[in-house]
């Protein structure tokens, strides 16, 4: 068994005296694990690095063996290791791929997201991207929210709140007597543009709440990676 693919590094562990353990979002092949050859090294270094675009092959004998990698460089990313918070965005990024994701399973939409925001991860509205690829692997884990009309009334303008139970927007005149039971949504979030930092972090609120829920009996009620909570504190010191 074998197939060529391009991934993105999740994480990497040593593995014996001079191999290594990778785990990668890849284009076709979903999350995967496999073993590099030599990984441990000082050579392989920086090339094995959280976020480090690779071409990989994989190999094994069977296809339910872990098998093993052979990775070339295709893109670096250690320029985010000076960025604080750009870092923190990728280690969510990471962290919760890794949690979230069945080994294996190919998520092409999300792969896409995933190359878009690890692209501009320090760059001007990257948190807005990243509250929105949240949404993304909500999508993704099945439980998309619907943000673009309201449940009650079907409007598409003053989208207020989101029901906890449906995930769809509600206006405020939806909302009503129910409004103290809804969860806040910020005004932009369901569109393109970029998001303040208050709304980025009512965004993050807003999805932590649907992926703790979601991911809970994955984590066997663990809460959400630390890494996340470490973006989200961080933002919450800057804002």
């Amino acid at each position: 068994m074998d197939w060529r693919d391009e991934g993105i590094l999740l994480s990497m562990r040593p593995h014996g005296e001079s191999s290594a353990i990778i785990e990668v979002m890849t284009a076709e092949h979903g999350r995967h694990i496999g073993v590099v050859r030599g990984g441990a090294s000082r050579r392989m270094a920086a090339m094995l690095q959280p976020g480090s675009g690779l071409v990989l092959d994989w190999r094994a004998r069977l296809d339910d063996h872990i098998g093993s990698f052979t990775v070339e460089p295709l893109k670096s990313r250690a320029h985010l290791l000076a960025d604080r918070l750009a870092l923190a965005g990728l280690m969510a990024v990471c962290a919760l791929l890794h949690e979230a994701l069945p080994e294996r399973e190919p998520h092409p939409e999300l792969w896409r997201r995933t190359l878009g925001l690890v692209d501009v991860l320090g760059q001007e509205g990257w948190t807005s991207d990243y509250v929105r690829w949240e949404l993304c692997l909500l999508e993704e884990i099945g439980f998309g929210l619907d943000l673009s009309v309201c449940a009650v009334t079907g409007a598409v303008e003053g989208l207020a709140y989101v029901s906890p139970k449906s995930g769809r927007a509600v206006t405020a005149a939806g909302a009503g007597d129910w409004a103290d039971r809804l969860l806040p949504m910020p005004a932009g979030l369901g569109g393109l543009g970029l998001l303040g930092p208050d709304a980025v972090l009512a965004g993050l609120r807003l999805t932590g709440f649907f992926l703790d829920r979601e991911l809970r009996p994955v984590l066997h009620e663990r809460p959400l990676p630390e890494a996340r909570s470490r973006l989200v504190d961080l933002l919450s010191r800057r804002a």
